[in-house]
């Protein structure tokens, strides 16, 4: 990886210090998408700027000065907002970062990657390791994206990275983020599968489709089938998916579904078909294996009527 000039995120501390090993989901943004809001356990950077306030106010896209890092900037914002067509040959889905990452990582209220770097490198669970963002953003390429990973040195990682860095300008290292919330319901109540399928009938049809296939990454992506994130993915975890669903849907009427509700919803779009995730047992080396992931044998499970749903929400 290149270093990455000191004039791109002011007071975020760059190269040498954010840059010294091995991970962003994974929530993306996502997985999350990343997660981000990927990882059962995570330990963030030791330092007294968890204590501090940070307010909530990004530089523009719009504003990106003039100079070596503009263009890198600009093509990093591309690739996390539409990821499935500025980076195709490395997606395996038709998804995007802002699937779940709303804006680009913009949205405040959506999965915000605002101040993101502030958060790396930090230990996650699930990689029984610490992480850096460059290997979080590769993570969420292979678990969300259904992909292939970046090079280290390729222009796509540098240029995310790079973006990451400029939306993280004024985010000390180790701040809390209070804007970034977490995907996450620590209690799901026990899933009513036939209810969450009439609720998807009723609140999320319109965006998503009948059959889960979406309506675009950016606007309803698909949320089951074959260009849907796979199982590996954080958000194929009900407590992860309840969460988001909790916090952030439906899009103009968020805060209408109680956590019933989103439990629900989620059994019934994590019960359907989707890619599988073929390194489900390298996962958390250390242990501490979470048992709300939706694989492929609990999938069956819940069309065949024999999920033991206390069992599955009993570690989460």
């Amino acid at each position: 990886m290149k270093p990455i000039v000191a004039g791109v995120a002011g007071t975020v501390l760059l190269a040498g210090t954010l840059f010294i090993g091995a991970v962003i989901s994974d929530k993306i943004l996502g997985d999350a998408n990343g997660e981000t809001e990927e990882a059962a356990t995570q330990s963030k950077i030791p330092t007294s700027a968890a204590a501090q306030s940070v307010v909530y106010a990004p530089p523009s896209i719009e504003e990106v000065p003039e100079g070596p890092m503009k263009e890198a900037i600009l093509y990093g914002y591309e690739l996390v907002n539409n990821t499935h067509v500025a980076a195709e040959e490395y997606v395996g889905n038709q998804l995007s970062c802002t699937s779940c990452h709303a804006g680009a990582g913009y949205d405040e209220q959506a999965s915000s990657l605002v101040g993101v770097m502030a958060n790396y490198p930090q230990y996650i669970a699930r990689s029984g390791d610490i992480v850096t963002i460059e290997e979080r953003i590769n993570g969420c390429m292979v678990r969300s994206m259904n992909g292939k990973k970046f090079d280290m040195n390729s222009k796509e990682l540098e240029a995310m990275v790079s973006y990451f860095a400029y939306i993280s300008e004024g985010v000390p290292i180790g701040a809390e983020r209070e804007w970034a919330g977490t995907s996450n319901m620590k209690d799901v109540p026990i899933p009513d599968v036939t209810n969450g399928e009439a609720l998807y009938g009723k609140s999320c049809i319109a965006c998503h489709a009948a059959d889960g296939a979406g309506t675009g990454a950016n606007t309803g992506p698909a949320l089951w089938g074959e260009n849907s994130f796979n199982d590996g993915a954080g958000i194929a975890r009900m407590s992860k998916m309840a969460g988001y669903i909790k916090n952030n849907m439906p899009v103009g009427a968020v805060g209408t579904l109680n956590d019933q509700d989103a439990a629900d919803l989620a059994a019934f779009i994590l019960s359907q078909d989707r890619p599988e995730w073929t390194n489900h047992d390298k996962d958390w080396p250390k242990g501490g294996r979470p048992n709300d992931i939706m694989d492929k044998e609990k999938r069956d499970q819940v069309k065949n009527g024999t999920i033991n749903w206390e069992q599955v929400l009993s570690t989460n």
